[in-house]
């Protein structure tokens, strides 16, 4: 007979997002920690336990949680596959241990005749031994039921605080009265480097840095290489696919390109000869290669350790083998012609942009995503997506749960610099991570309050920010106008502010030429292959080097939100910091966010959170240039030039009592 209500009260559970609209994130061998509410009416005892399993499976793990006071409990897990995965909570009345605690409050009184309360305890042995079934443990509970009956008070008092017998009727404890929160929220479970990665973007087309020529899939192996060496392990390709012919552009966005010129790799499709998967999604640009050319380039990026990311570009050109097939797959002007793609006062001439909306949407959805599974079919598992804060929510909630399903392993980075509740919700609606607006924040009261809104809000439970300095198509002011200080000081705040991280190339060379006015490249190469030197005198090559090898040699910058803010009396000074649970790593950053002037402060540091006093010498081991200072307190002085070395990024050592640290 089931039960007419809940026994128990069970609210207030974190972690939840949207009251369980969406699922949280984590990765493999990532722990969770669950807290609630738990309490029912009258004096009962409560138990608790936090219950997991994966998506679709019957059985439930579980583990105890642990009562933090005031009706709060707690529970962690482990979560080791790369799965989605449901959590929740069950309550229920503890009989043995509210009897255990009446015994002992009426023996401890003095209460002489307690026969009665004798024989209750060793009936809930006895109920125990049937849940038990035909084991060693029944045996055991009717043992010890019988000794309860033969025993005087202290002696009942004793036995019930057995820490066997308290073991035995937890095991065994009566849930016929249980509670469990429903519905269960979920979880996705990601492989580690969607939450710990270091990104490297190139043009496959000018890997090898010519002007007058482009590039092919065979010659990007030195380029990948240059990137393992500096310590990038995703090697992120813009759109590899057939580039249009209609409408082309030219050198810096011109309208009318030259002939010859490589085109805008965003200007997606056209039916050049003997196109074998029809010159559009699921084909490559013949000029960098073949699908096999592809694949020869991905097995050898694996062999080395790394692995490509390419583009979804959800964009057509005029040529795109859509147009003709599908024309109801796109926006109709009056007069019967298809509609370019504008982002007033840009125009793309060159992009027909499709209509997620159109009366044939059903089809078109499948289409996209059957391209990401083509791709992934051939060993892609990471994509970032172009622009989609342009389609909607709901498909990118239907594209993601099919292929996820697929391929569990996938990863989607969200390129959506948009209104910040849109970007909120691509990621709880399935992104792997997200751009952020780390790319324009400057100031250290900027950097401070946008950081602590990623990683200490609710926002860290679904939103992985993924921080670039700079992209293709942003150059921003501070790296235009600070020189190579300015790209050493971003790339300091970018490798350590999070856990993932990428740079576009040319950050590394320190390219800072823009068009008048503008936050873009001067001679883009959108628009035309690049000529390059890859060791170009002032690059800062070896700092990214550096800066990367520290977040490997570091758990605690591979974590994403145990990042904490510390205080400096100059406002040109940040400092924050990060650590592992066990205080086993802890790093400390000082960046003078000036580009053009030496700066100084007395910095403070919560001495107790890194498990130091104020009257022990502790040191601190700077990774960039292998210095070593003795600090003592917690306020300390630091000075930093731009033009040599404009951070420091700290191990703090405790001191091991000999003279020596840890």
């Amino acid at each position: 007979m089931l039960r007419a209500f809940p026994t128990a009260v069970i609210e207030n559970l974190q972690p939840l997002v949207d009251n369980g609209r969406y699922p949280i994130k984590r990765v493999v061998g990532e722990d969770l920690v669950v807290e609630a509410d738990v309490f029912k009416d009258g004096h009962d005892v409560v138990a608790a336990v936090l219950k997991w399993r994966r998506l679709g499976e019957a059985p439930w793990h579980e583990t105890a949680m642990t009562h933090l006071g005031n009706d709060r409990w707690r529970g962690v897990c482990s979560l080791y596959e790369n799965a989605i995965y449901e959590y929740t909570v069950e309550a229920w009345t503890d009989v043995f241990a509210g009897w255990q605690h009446e015994f002992a409050a009426k023996f401890e009184a003095g209460i002489a005749n307690l026969q009665s309360e004798t024989l209750e305890g060793a009936a809930l042995l006895d109920e125990a031994a049937e849940r038990a079934g035909d084991s060693a443990d029944a045996h055991r509970l009717r043992e010890l039921a019988e000794s309860i009956r033969a025993s005087d008070h202290a002696q009942v008092d004793a036995i019930a605080h057995r820490g066997e017998l308290e073991v035995l009727m937890s095991t065994y404890s009566n849930r016929s009265n249980a509670t469990q929160y429903a519905p269960p929220p979920q979880v996705i479970v990601d492989r580690v480097e969607a939450r710990t990665a270091a990104w490297y973007e190139f043009f496959p087309r000018s890997a090898e840095g010519r002007g007058d020529q482009g590039s092919t899939f065979r010659d990007c192996l030195a380029r990948v290489e240059d990137a393992k060496a500096m310590g990038f392990n995703v090697i992120y390709f813009p759109p590899i696919h057939p580039i249009g012919f209609a409408n082309r552009k030219g050198r810096n966005n011109s309208v009318t390109g030259d002939e010859g010129e490589p085109g805008v790799p965003y200007a997606i499709g056209n039916r050049h000869i003997g196109a074998p998967n029809g010159g559009g999604h699921k084909d490559v640009e013949p000029s960098l290669g073949t699908l096999e050319d592809f694949d020869w380039l991905q097995r050898e990026i694996r062999a080395r350790g790394l692995e490509i990311a390419l583009d979804f570009a959800i964009n057509c050109s005029p040529d795109h083998p859509y147009v003709a097939e599908h024309p109801e797959w796109f926006y109709q002007r009056p007069d019967g012609t298809i509609k370019y793609a504008e982002n007033p006062p840009k125009k793309y001439e060159d992009i027909y942009p499709l209509n997620f909306h159109c009366a044939n949407w059903q089809e078109l959805w499948e289409e996209m995503t059957s391209i990401i599974l083509f791709w992934a079919e051939r060993g892609v598992r990471t994509f970032r997506v172009d622009n989609p804060h342009t389609k909607p929510v709901p498909f990118w909630q239907y594209l993601i749960t099919r292929v996820r399903d697929r391929f569990p392993d996938i990863i989607f980075l969200s390129e959506a610099f948009t209104k910040p509740k849109m970007m909120k919700t691509l990621a709880k609606a399935g992104f792997s991570e997200s751009y952020t607006y780390f790319t324009w924040r400057e100031s250290k009261h900027e950097l401070t309050d946008y950081f602590t809104e990623l990683t200490q809000t609710e926002m860290r439970e679904y939103f992985r920010g993924n921080l670039w300095p700079n992209t293709p198509d942003i150059l921003p002011l501070h790296l235009q106008e600070g020189g190579r200080p300015a790209f050493m000081i971003r790339a300091v705040l970018a490798t350590t502010l999070s856990s993932v991280y990428g740079i576009y190339s040319g950050f590394e060379l320190c390219e800072n030429a823009a068009l008048p006015s503008r936050e873009e490249y001067l001679d883009s190469e959108k628009y035309q292959w690049k000529e390059r030197d890859w060791d170009a005198p002032g690059n800062i090559k070896d700092w990214i080097t550096r800066l990367n090898r520290i977040r490997r040699e570091n758990r605690a910058l591979h974590l994403y939100d145990n990042l904490r803010f510390y205080s400096a009396d100059n406002e040109n000074i940040l400092v924050y910091g990060k650590m592992t649970l066990a205080r086993d790593n802890i790093i400390l950053v000082v960046v003078n966010l000036d580009a053009f002037l030496v700066q100084s402060s007395f910095i403070h540091l919560p001495l107790p959170e890194f498990g130091l006093s104020e009257s022990e010498a502790y040191q601190v081991h700077d990774l960039l240039t292998d210095a070593r200072y003795t600090w003592h307190g917690s306020r300390n002085y630091v000075e930093l030039d731009p033009s040599t070395q404009p951070a420091h990024i700290f191990r703090v050592r405790r001191p091991l009592g000999d003279g020596r640290f840890a």
